[in-house]
């Protein structure tokens, strides 16, 4: 068994694991903030202030940091002098919140979508990926998603997506011109589930994958499973190589790094995310432990 080290408690719900620049950085909800602290975790800074709740976070090739805005359904962009501007308003493409994403080395961002209103329980429905250039433009790109979360870049060429209420893990190949193939399983943990409720499909959730790790040097990916305490280190194909059980709290994201690339980082939470709980107890926390296999 694994030791779990607890690096940071007390925050309302981490999200979007990163590893970067030589500290781990995450969104926690519901403090509306964007931290990263060193891989000890120690050095305890925030990043930015995202008023309409921080989700996903990535870097353009020159360094600047791009950050989700799930209410108002905008891509953030924080400027070498710290000022923060919009980068790209996606509320014109998107019927519900953003999610998710990862930016790839031409400064693209692929970003996911809910596809329906989750905290309000109404009946499932699938969403399609935003590609956002460097100059802001949106496109929608991508066959319909159930869920679209986390995602990596293999290799430059591949887009890798979990789709946290369809038992699989998606990829797609990235054309030069920035459109995407058919979608073709990466991952695929069991059969689509069929019930519209969200709580009811659970049930027919085998792992509901949800913040991804990159690709470590055997081509594995580490999966948050947030509807279960554990993260799973996946191969393609599938087959669950190892999982690491995270205690009483569920797991949501999770990020491979660290000095020599075999720290992995969890963001963990408990099962219960309604807001005004997550607020009034802020029970998440960071925890890391040692692995075998390197990020790539």
């Amino acid at each position: 068994m694994r030791q779990l080290t607890k690096l940071l408690d007390g925050m309302t719900h981490t999200e979007a694991a990163r590893w970067h620049d030589g500290r781990f950085w995450f969104s926690d909800l519901y403090t509306e903030r964007v931290y990263s602290i060193r891989e000890d975790g120690s050095d305890l800074l925030e990043e930015m202030h995202v008023p309409q709740c921080p989700s996903g976070i990535g870097w353009l090739p020159d360094g600047r940091l791009i950050v989700v805005s799930m209410h108002d359904r905008a891509l953030l962009r924080r400027e070498h002098d710290g000022s923060v501007v919009l980068h790209a308003d996606l509320f014109p493409h998107l019927e519900f919140e953003p999610n998710d994403m990862v930016v790839d080395a031409q400064g693209r961002v692929w970003v996911g979508n809910l596809g329906f209103d989750v905290m309000k329980l109404a009946p499932r429905r699938p969403g399609r990926l935003a590609r956002v250039d460097p100059d802001g433009t949106v496109t929608m790109v991508s066959e319909p998603l159930h869920f679209a979360n986390g995602a990596t870049v293999i290799d430059g060429r591949t887009l890798v997506v979990s789709e946290s209420w369809g038992n699989r893990m998606s990829a797609f190949d990235i054309h030069a011109d920035g459109s995407l193939s058919e979608r073709r399983d990466w991952a695929k943990f069991g059969p689509m589930p069929l019930n519209e409720d969200v709580i009811q499909s659970m049930a027919e959730i085998v792992v509901a994958p949800d913040g991804i790790s990159q690709v470590d040097a055997e081509g594995a990916i580490w999966v948050a499973d947030f509807t279960k305490t554990r993260v799973l280190r996946v191969a393609p194909g599938g087959k669950i190589l190892e999982e690491i059980q995270t205690g009483d709290r569920n797991c949501y994201a999770c990020a491979l790094g660290g000095a020599d690339g075999r720290t992995l980082f969890l963001c963990v939470t408990p099962a219960d995310f309604n807001p005004e709980v997550r607020r009034a107890n802020p029970l998440s926390a960071v925890l890391s432990t040692r692995v075998d296999v390197a990020l790539a």
